[in-house]
């Protein structure tokens, strides 16, 4: 390293997509510092995917008591918001000195604040100037912007998962993963209201159309308000209240609540990082990078959300900063991007999963595939569980026999749809996969009777 530079990398971004890009290239023998405004871990584990998914886990306590009511349990069941929080924070509280001493031991060099670029390889921090050969950018995502009145009284994701009491009244803004998710978490946390306002027709517009309508009875049966176009106009205080004005198709609507979430959805979190002086280009959906990571200054790469590259998941983002650190090391571009099938999950109860393609999509290539798709409540599995709202879609291809894409809904799908990823990415046919022996029975099991 020439004696100019202070470090051969900055990572900028203590997350999944960066990481794993330090402890690579600090392994290789480079000198590494890695820079976050926030706790070490980024969203996944202290703001995201872990933390949410621990609080799913003791609604499924309720989910399982009110499901095998009458069944041979019996059980009052209820939910100590407090103590589910401090459940929660046992992970999060843990993971960002455990995260920042891993690096150090490692031996990167970890530091705090906001770093903004003042010119292709210098970055401003804490008032100081450091330089670098080589940056990787993981900054991840933010809440996007709503540009409506009254936009300062909605709390994030981040603020609902350490709220201190559970809501009793609660609106979430947005129909998607986040809106979705913690209006479940909220109502069999015991909220009395909870109403879901999405802006579009449906719900979860990436997920399956049929299974998403069964989502919807399944919210209804809940005792969730799930309002769909329903566009949020502003956001009041009245009285001790806050009142929600959205418009509908038979006009304007208002409801009153106590607390009000921003969810609908997140954009990339690179604003603040003056990524013109570094002759970097970004867009709406992030910073542009071609098929090894690299963006348009070729000493600058970036991976994960704050990138314009795959699907906003943190496994995701761990394989393209592996991609990055793999070009970073070979001083070219040796690998590339090649996304395998990649699955992805609702964590509502019912959980619904997806990977491959959509009908509508399969269609749009052009395709000839079989569609199977059934409801199934009536099957071993279900009944098992007492579970009612349970469902699969899988696209088989006609001439070949392979899966085009998976769609499922129920207990175990969150595993089953990782067995399909698996399946679709090996190359597996329908034929292949019915003669395979799974442990019986299991939520494995049912996958040959799906294709």
């Amino acid at each position: 390293m020439s004696d100019a530079y202070d470090f051969d990398l900055i990572v900028i971004g203590a997350g999944t997509g960066g990481n794993g890009v330090a402890r690579m290239t600090t392994a290789a023998g480079w000198k590494v510092a890695s820079i976050d405004s926030l706790p070490y871990g980024g969203t996944c584990a202290l703001r995201g995917c872990d933390p949410k998914k621990m609080l799913v886990a003791v609604t499924e306590g309720v989910d399982w008591a009110q499901n095998l009511k009458s069944k041979g349990l019996e059980a009052q069941i209820s939910v100590d918001w407090p103590d589910m929080m401090a459940f929660k924070r046992s992970f999060t509280d843990a993971m960002p000195p455990r995260i920042e001493t891993g690096l150090e031991k490692a031996g990167v060099a970890t530091l705090h604040g906001d770093a903004r670029f003042t010119g292709p390889d210098t970055i401003e921090l804490n008032g100081g100037s450091l330089r670098a050969r080589h940056f990787h950018i993981a900054t991840g995502a933010r809440p996007m912007t709503l540009n409506i009145p009254g936009e300062e009284l909605l709390i994030t994701s981040t603020d609902f998962l350490d709220l201190p009491e559970r809501p009793d009244l609660v609106v979430f803004v947005g129909g998607g993963f986040i809106a979705m998710e913690f209006a479940h978490i909220a109502k069999r946390a015991g909220a009395s209201e909870v109403t879901v306002l999405e802006m579009m027709e449906r719900p979860l517009g990436n997920f399956d159309p049929d299974l998403v309508a069964i989502l919807v009875e399944a919210t209804a049966e809940l005792g969730v308000a799930l309002r769909t176009e329903a566009k949020v106009l502003k956001v009041e205080k009245r009285g001790g209240e806050l009142a929600v004005s959205f418009e509908t198709p038979g006009g304007i609507k208002v409801v009153t609540c106590d607390t009000v979430v921003h969810a609908t959805g997140r954009v990339p979190d690179i604003d603040g990082l003056n990524l013109a002086a570094a002759g970097v280009e970004h867009g709406p959906r992030g910073i542009k990078v071609n098929a090894s990571m690299r963006t348009t200054n070729p000493n600058i790469f970036a991976a994960g959300d704050c990138a314009d590259s795959g699907p906003n998941l943190t496994p995701v983002s761990a394989y393209e900063g592996r991609i990055a650190a793999k070009n970073l090391l070979a001083g070219h571009d040796e690998r590339s991007v090649s996304y395998p099938p990649i699955p992805s999950v609702v964590f509502t109860l019912p959980m619904v999963a997806t990977v491959g393609l959509s009908e509508t999509a399969a269609r749009e290539k052009g395709l000839k595939f079989d569609t199977h798709f059934e409801k199934t409540q009536g099957w071993y599995s279900s009944l098992r569980v007492g579970a009612k709202w349970t469902g699969y879609k899988v696209l088989v291809e006609q001439e070949t026999g392979r899966i085009l894409g998976a769609h499922l809904m129920g207990p175990g799908a969150e595993e089953q749809i990782n067995l399909f990823a698996m399946a679709m990415g090996a190359g597996l046919t329908a034929n292949q996969i019915k003669a395979m022996i799974f442990a019986y029975p299991s939520y494995a099991s049912d996958v040959g009777s799906m294709v």
